[in-house]
């Protein structure tokens, strides 16, 4: 039963993307990505259920591995030769020399470590990847029909796409179930060149210019990943995760040798989280079709990387490199949040709140307490499910509306009643309480109580993460609504957004079960110690208590007394704000006659704070603060 699970969530994946590769047929591909998805689904619950397992399969997939990972870094010094690029050719060339050096000479008796080792954290990302992923998956069906007619192409680019995607959900879930860290790197490459195609798939100019840009950026993070298997090949004699972890106390006390590879898998899941300096290629990103944005931002390409972080954290804990990660981390937070205070684009938004809740994640990595690692592996969890339905909720009004600039959606619900009702409780779940995420967020600000500064940063970092929600939610709500149109969607579009709105509110009400169910036995068995007791459905602390159930219960109350009271408000009472004269419409948008009778645009001024959390003012500063700690990590943390 176990193979047939590890099969269908790993394997199957790379198959069926084969056959997407080369069928033509539209309808086929439709039931074929349906289906894989119900599978995927299916088979992830089911490996949770089952608990955890060492998985070893035939010695043939040792040498396929070892066959794939060559083809990959073949492929990837191709694009580099290809695009002129000096960073990708030799940074993969070094690979391709270091690879051969390890696999050949350095480790003896490939087959030996067990391929595959499971526990609850590797459990809860499989969920992760094949449940989002599957449901992106299949949003995809509709969004790329519309997409593609927008671009007006002449033959249909889908059987790439969606070879991409697939193959992206097998290798992230190989990744994540991977014992043998030569595994590890072979999906880990996969993934680098799956967002590369899928960053690109447009090959416009810009596409092709982002798609390059996230390449040498993970193929820097994928050459650190490299040299260190080969540095702990050398200092500890195995490649095991799971020996490494059995003997993490072990190995951190004597500190030295082990702490160098250790900044280097630590350094390239950063730069696979896209964290500053490298949040550019995320940033970038966008460019591409919508539900690339949400599985690289959600469920697959940023998770990998912070999943590295947490993963490794019983064998830094307690030392200086992991106090500078959780500095690293809480700058990455406040500073990221910052940049999307100053944005009006709605997926430079996602995209800065995606790497700053990152850096979130990697501070409590650092942090390393139970209470840090509970906070950690929620903040997973509930970011993937609302950060992977607003970009599909972005994704859907662009194509609607043709912008993706919040000020283009005030009054949004007169025309897309549903999708905005969704992105507003997307968005709630973000920010307010008792939803996950807060939940979480004070889980970090409560573990990170004995390390001031960095209090300060994550205190700092989420109020500006309210600010920016709630401007964008306001933005929506700020202009009378009337009689809403009636939404129509396809289903492929619609279904997936309504499944991922009942798991962000059903996964907030759950929470109390999810941290006894899921996050407890990973925190107990790596730290011996829980951090939070569950009492009336309640999470207690020695020094607070989140309340859950009696804050759903208040804020239902007031969204119904909101609702009660807005439906009272008729069109006779509604006015628009005085704006220094008689109000007009200039070109459908909101103005009023000035001087000598002449038509003037109203306009927002700094209503953005450009002159404070502008890209322009911030990013340079970010970066270099960001470059300083990680020095300060290699030489002061690691050396």
């Amino acid at each position: 039963m176990l193979d047939t699970l590890v099969f269908a969530t790993v394997l199957l994946p790379f198959l069926v993307a084969a056959m997407l590769l080369v069928l033509r047929e539209q309808n086929v591909r439709k039931v074929i990505l349906v289906v894989m998805g119900g599978v995927l689904i299916l088979a992830s619950v089911a490996m949770l259920r089952g608990g955890a397992f060492i998985l070893s399969p035939a010695p043939l997939y040792d040498s396929l591995v070892t066959l794939g990972d060559f083809v990959i870094l073949f492929v990837v010094l191709f694009v580099g030769l290809k695009r002129k690029n000096q960073i990708i050719i030799w940074l993969t060339a070094a690979q391709i020399v270091g690879l051969f050096w390890l696999d050949f000479f350095m480790v003896h008796g490939h087959g030996k470590t067990p391929a595959f080792f499971a526990d609850d954290l590797s459990l809860i990302m499989v969920c992760i990847v094949s449940i989002i992923g599957s449901l992106i998956a299949i949003y995809g069906i509709g969004y790329m029909k519309e997409h593609e007619e927008h671009l007006h192409l002449a033959k249909s680019r889908q059987p790439r796409f969606f070879f991409f995607i697939v193959l992206f959900l097998g290798a992230m879930n190989g990744l994540v179930l991977a014992n043998n860290l030569l595994w590890m790197y072979f999906f880990w490459e996969c993934t680098t060149l799956c967002s590369f195609m899928l960053i690109g798939h447009d090959d416009t100019e810009i596409a092709r210019k982002n798609a390059e840009r996230a390449l040498w950026m993970n193929v820097l993070g994928g050459a650190a990943f490299l040299f260190a298997l080969i540095v702990l090949q050398q200092t500890t004699g195995t490649l095991s995760l799971q020996d490494l972890l059995a003997r993490g106390p072990e190995l951190a006390v004597a500190g030295g040798a082990i702490l160098v590879p250790m900044f280097l898998l630590v350094f390239a899941g950063m730069t696979k989280a896209a964290q500053a300096p490298f949040q550019s290629w995320l940033t970038g990103a966008m460019v591409a079709p919508t539900p690339v944005s949400a599985l690289l931002h959600s469920s697959t390409m940023v998770k990998a990387g912070v999943y590295l972080i947490v993963r490794l954290a019983p064998i830094y804990v307690g030392t200086y490199l992991s106090n500078f990660i959780a500095l690293f981390g809480a700058v990455v937070f406040l500073g990221m949040a910052a940049l999307a205070v100053g944005q009006s684009n709605g997926k430079k938004i996602l995209a800065y709140s995606t790497i700053s809740n990152l850096g979130l994640i990697i501070a409590c990595a650092g942090i390393n307490t139970p209470a840090a690692i509970t906070a950690a592996i929620l903040l997973i969890i509930f970011h993937a499910i609302s950060k992977a339905l607003l970009f599909l909720c972005v994704g859907t009004v662009e194509q609607k509306i043709g912008s993706r600039d919040i000020e283009d959606m005030r009054g949004l619900y007169g025309v897309m009643p549903r999708t905005t009702l969704i992105m507003i409780l997307a968005i709630a779940t973000l920010m307010l309480p008792p939803f996950g995420m807060l939940m979480a967020k004070w889980m970090a600000i409560e573990s990170a109580t004995g390390q001031f500064l960095i209090m300060i940063m994550l205190v700092l970092g989420s109020a500006l993460t309210v600010l920016f929600w709630a401007r964008w939610a306001g933005t929506m709500l700020s202009v009378p609504f009337g009689r809403p149109k009636p939404e129509v969607q396809l289903p492929s579009v619609r279904l997936p957004l309504v499944i991922l709105a009942a798991m962000a509110l059903g996964a907030s009400l759950l929470s109390p079960l999810i941290y006894t169910g899921l996050v407890v036995p990973v925190v107990a068995m790596y730290y011996h110690d829980v951090a939070y007791v569950v009492h009336l459905g309640n999470l207690d602390s020695p020094t607070g208590v989140f309340i859950i159930y009696p804050l759903f219960i208040l804020l239902g109350l007031g969204l119904y007394f909101a609702v009660k009271q807005a439906r009272k408000v008729t069109a006779a009472e509604v006015a628009a704000p005085y704006m220094c004269g008689e109000q007009i419409k200039i070109d459908g948008k909101p103005g009023f006659l000035g001087p000598l009778g002449l038509p003037v645009a109203a306009t927002a001024s700094n209503y953005y704070l450009d002159q404070f959390f502008g890209e322009a003012v911030l990013s340079k500063w970010i970066n270099v603060v960001a470059l300083a700690v990680l020095v300060i990590m290699l030489f002061g943390g690691a050396l």
